[in-house]
């Protein structure tokens, strides 16, 4: 069967209705994605295998074998550390509140860790203010390569590391502009989270976040599947991995992809009071008639990024508020949940140390253009 025969055979079997459609093998999935990955499906074919399988609900199966599609183009990279720990945060940014996360990696690094993010600089359907946009606008050197990554995350003195995803998975990247026009999230903005091109000498771990209740398993097993050796999963403002700071939230945690054990948080007990769930919007960026523009290259995610990198840089220096609370907050979940700390408070106490001692943000300012 031809690459069009048979791309034409899966879309009249997963795009024929609500109650007619079927799902697909794993196999499937796989060589349907890797004929859209390496252009040899027509646009509009690739379009209504995305759309189709969100509108009908994707099985485990279709979402493995499209991870395995997008790993197949990727040459893995060894990097000369024993554990990796990878952050991803959503691609397509924030709108709600200001975003610190970016710094996130920094002061875990100062922690001890070796920490990678990646992401995209803007991504639909919210084109918020994204980690690479905050990072850039706070000085960071965006657009490396995985091979000066590793170089990165090798060094005593730095331990962490952002790629754009146009590095770590190329051949996804390329489909940015036909996932702007479809609108609505495919599959792919929960797979992308498990890409795993940098392979450590020992182990590595996916943190990510999410909202609704039926992603933690399906992260878990992403990550198993994509050769990660535990997965934590943090629900957080707008599906990042920063918990409320004004409510009791959860994370969940796995080893196998299969079993996930549910973690109870409450912010007060890390002596953490805020009115407000995360970091707020300052007062120019309030107004709906500018938020509401979702669109690439939006002026309001610009100014939003713009002022994630100046609370951002503030927390590090050791300025007390919500974005040292994020950060003291959502660092001692990770510590705490990859074993690193008997208890939270312990946890947050060695996030707090890094930040008075300047170290989080010398490490931060390693890697700044």
């Amino acid at each position: 069967m031809t690459d069009d025969e048979f791309m034409r055979d899966v879309l009249q079997r997963i795009a024929t209705g609500p109650t007619l459609s079927k799902d697909i093998s794993a196999e499937h999935a796989q060589r349907a994605m890797r004929i859209i990955l390496e252009g040899k499906a027509d646009e509009v074919q690739a379009g209504i295998f995305l759309i189709a399988l969100r509108m009908k609900r994707e099985t485990d199966d279709e979402l493995v074998g499209i991870l395995d599609a997008i790993n197949a183009g990727i040459t893995p990279l060894r990097v000369e550390v024993d554990d990796l720990l990878t952050i991803v945060d959503p691609y397509d940014g924030y709108l709600r509140g200001v975003p610190v996360a970016p710094f996130l990696p920094a002061a875990l690094a100062a922690c001890g860790l070796r920490v990678l993010t990646h992401g995209l600089d803007s991504m639909g359907p919210k084109f918020g203010a994204s980690h690479e946009a905050v990072l850039r606008a706070a000085g960071h050197k965006v657009g490396v390569s995985r091979e000066t990554a590793a170089v990165q995350l090798e060094d005593d003195n730095c331990g962490w590391a952002y790629l754009s995803q146009l590095q770590l998975a190329p051949e996804l990247a390329a489909l940015t502009s036909l996932r702007t026009r479809i609108v609505k999230r495919p599959c792919l903005t929960t797979i992308e989270v498990a890409v795993n091109s940098l392979v450590p000498r020992v182990s590595s771990h996916l943190v990510t976040g999410f909202v609704h209740k039926p992603y933690p398993p399906i992260y878990a097993m992403l990550a198993a599947k994509a050769g990660f050796a535990g997965s934590i999963m943090i629900r957080g403002v707008e599906g990042g991995v920063v918990p409320s700071l004004a409510q009791p939230s959860r994370y969940f945690h796995s080893d196998d992809g299969v079993n996930l054990t549910q973690v109870d948080l409450e912010p007060t007990a890390l002596g953490i009071a805020s009115a407000e769930r995360a970091v707020p919007l300052p007062a120019h960026l309030l107004d709906d008639s500018i938020r509401s523009v979702k669109a690439p290259g939006n002026q309001f995610a610009k100014e939003l990024a713009d002022c994630a990198a100046k609370a951002g840089l503030a927390a590090l220096s050791g300025q007390a508020g919500p974005a040292r609370d994020s950060l003291v907050y959502t660092g001692a979940v990770i510590l705490q949940a990859r074993g690193l700390a008997d208890s939270l408070p312990e946890a947050a106490g060695l996030l707090r140390e890094v930040l008075d001692n300047g170290e989080a943000e010398r490490r931060f300012r390693h890697l700044a253009a």
